[in-house]
């Protein structure tokens, strides 16, 4: 069997919380605590679950865009949790992200030439005029053209401008690209159409993502593996087929419970989960779903539950279902 792309094993990313006056640390946010994944070459893997629950913060992580507090991170059979930042720039080229706001993430005081061409001055790619030419072969790769190198994000809409996100992502041509919910902040027809570029294009390049969203009908579109979060912890991962028409966990069946149903006048049973969703300064002990949970015993709030393999590829973390 082929060695993943992508290996992440108890990764952690804690931030301190200090007191206003004498900034002591008085306590401890756990925002990721213990995630482990595996991201095949060439393949989706979609990061889902409720707003809060540590998807991007695990995301930019894996990048070390954050540093993680503890885990171990493998790309292509080398570990790079700890590599200092100076080992990290030609993992740099194999690894690149698509940010959630295209109005945020690229420069206004640059033209769309400049943003493309930065990747390839950071890292000594080329002369102006080699750099001038991949940067319209990239234009042209995302459906821009190439006069658009002239003008400022500003000028553009924000499906364009996501475009623009997506070709400097693919710049130093990586293997992995984590989308930070890339489509979230468009427009539903615009969704699809960036949908189906990124489909494209990792079917014309081989690459593997890492798709970060909590909209399950993207996920159903584009997923060849989902894996489930909550309060910072992966209580399910399962291929595509398995998780919608199989969970197994509470939180995921609630999940899949609340998506609308596309079928006028046909309804489906919703499953509200108790109260609120605690504070990751302040997780509950054992299973962290286990105060919300209508199911939960009382060894869920005494003990974490482990990963149990319920089907090939199929694993969740509850005490309440069997292999």
């Amino acid at each position: 069997m082929a060695e993943p792309l992508l290996q992440v094993r108890g990764l952690e990313v804690h931030f301190p919380i200090r007191s206003a006056m004498l900034r002591r640390r008085i306590g401890t946010v756990r925002a990721v605590d213990g995630v482990d994944l595996e991201v095949a070459r060439g393949e989706t893997l979609a990061l889902v679950g409720e707003s809060g629950c540590g998807k991007t913060t695990t995301g930019k992580s894996i990048l070390r865009l954050i540093e993680p507090t503890g885990g171990s991170i493998r790309f292509a059979g080398e570990e790079i949790a700890r590599h200092p930042p100076a080992r990290l720039a030609p993992f740099r080229r194999r690894m690149q992200i698509v940010f959630q706001d295209p109005y945020a993430s690229l420069n206004p005081r640059m033209t769309v030439g400049g943003i493309l061409a930065a990747p390839f001055e950071i890292h000594r790619i080329g002369d102006a005029k080699d750099r001038a030419e991949r940067v319209a072969a990239l234009l042209r790769t995302v459906g821009l053209p190439p006069e658009a190198a002239r003008r400022y994000p500003h000028e553009f809409s924000g499906g364009q401008r996501q475009r623009i996100g997506i070709a400097r992502a693919l710049a130093l041509e990586p293997e992995l690209v984590i989308g930070d919910e890339p489509v979230s902040a468009l427009d539903v027809s615009i969704q699809a159409q960036i949908i189906n570029l990124m489909k494209r294009l990792q079917a014309e390049l081989g690459l593997a993502y890492i798709m970060i969203s909590h909209n399950l009908a993207v996920v159903s579109h584009v997923a060849d593996r989902v894996a489930v979060m909550y309060l910072g912890r992966v209580v399910e991962t399962a291929p595509r087929e398995a998780l919608f028409f199989d969970a197994r966990h509470p939180y995921t069946q609630a999940l899949l419970s609340a998506v609308p149903e596309p079928v006028p006048g046909r309804r489906r049973a919703r499953q509200v989960p108790q109260g609120d969703v605690p504070s990751p300064a302040n997780p509950p002990p054992g299973c962290h779903f286990h105060p919300r949970c209508p199911l939960a015993i009382a060894r869920c709030a005494q003990e974490a539950p482990a990963p149990r393999i319920v089907a090939p590829g199929h694993a969740v973390a509850c005490h309440l279902v069997s292999p």
